[in-house]
Parts: structure tokens; C-alpha cells; sequence
């Protein structure tokens, strides 16, 4: 116990892989998450990657990965070395739940993958309509998820609710993994 020593080139920080369908809003929490703004993003081809800095002693690499359909067969490219998959989802979406929920099941069926906990964040809350965590929770199937660690928070990365405090969790479901 005690002091944690300074951060060194010997260890990086966590590697954080950011998935989930197309226009669910991974490169807007990401450039959120960054700069503090939003900014004007466009389909990700191949990925975005930054380090947040969550406090003095705790930083991640997040790695936001393009959804599109035709870009996720590369997803297992980014899997290696990953010690927690934040999944992305539209909460004002519930017709692309059972494709979210196929896609969230395949990579979490990877080898890479065995062990990691898993953050499901709930974006656009802020939209009229959206579904509770509760509903998104089912949707995805979360509670089959028994031999994993796993959290679901909802956020918006428009507005920048709830993105510091998932993160946050985020750390610490590393640190407890």
C-alpha cells in the first residue's frame, strides 16, 4: 500500500478499445472526452486513439474503433493487449438493438477478450424517446454476461453528461480485472 510511483515510458497506459455500430457516437465521446467539445465528426475509417487523463495518477488509451458493417470483421486487429471494451450504443435506437446485441456478443466471443471487463454506455440519453439502462441492459443481453465484469451507464456525448464518471468506472473495472 502506500504512495504509486510516478508513471513511467515502462508502463503505458491501459489500452481501451471504443466499439459499437456505426452512429452510436464513439467519435463524438471520444473528441468529448479529448477536448472538452464537440466537434464536427464524420464515419470512422479504421480508428481515432488519444489518452485521457482521468487524474494525476490515472490515465487510458481509448482506441475508437469504425462501426460500420464492413470495418467490424477488423475489429479483432485491436483486441490484443486490451484490458476493457467500452460498447457504444444509441439508446434512441431500439430497431438496431438485436445488431448491436450480434456484435457485442462476437467480439466479446474472441480469445483477446477472455476476462476483460466490459463498460456498456447508453449515448444520447439526452434524446426524447431513449431507452433506460434497464432496457438496453436486456436489449444486449448483459445478464447472460456471468463470467465477465460488466457495468452499464447512460451518457451523452453531445452534452458531456456522464462520460468523466464512466470513465472513471471504466479504471477501476481494470483495476479490479
Amino acid at each position: 500500500m502506500g504512495q504509486s510511483l510516478p508513471r513511467s515510458s515502462t508502463h503505458p497506459p491501459p489500452q481501451v478499445i471504443l466499439m459499437g455500430l456505426d452512429s452510436a457516437g464513439k467519435s463524438t465521446l471520444l473528441a468529448r472526452l479529448l477536448t472538452g467539445e464537440v466537434m464536427d465528426t464524420s464515419p470512422t475509417v479504421g480508428f481515432n486513439v488519444g489518452t485521457l487523463d482521468l487524474d494525476k495518477k490515472t490515465s487510458l488509451t481509448l482506441w475508437d474503433v469504425g462501426g460500420q458493417n464492413n470495418m467490424r470483421p477488423n475489429w479483432r486487429y485491436y483486441l490484443e493487449g486490451c484490458k476493457a471494451v467500452v460498447f457504444v450504443v444509441d439508446s434512441s435506437e431500439p430497431a438496431r438493438m438485436p445488431e448491436a446485441q450480434k456484435a457485442l456478443k462476437k467480439v466479446l466471443g474472441d480469445e483477446n477478450l477472455r476476462g476483460i471487463p466490459l463498460m456498456v454506455l447508453a449515448n444520447k440519453k439526452d434524446l426524447p424517446n431513449s431507452m433506460t439502462i434497464r432496457e438496453v441492459s436486456k436489449h444486449l443481453d448483459l445478464p447472460s454476461y456471468k463470467e465477465r465484469a460488466w457495468e452499464i451507464q447512460a451518457c451523452s456525448a453531445l452534452k458531456g453528461l456522464g462520460l468523466q464518471q464512466a470513465f472513471l468506472s471504466v479504471a477501476k473495472l481494470i483495476k479490479r480485472s
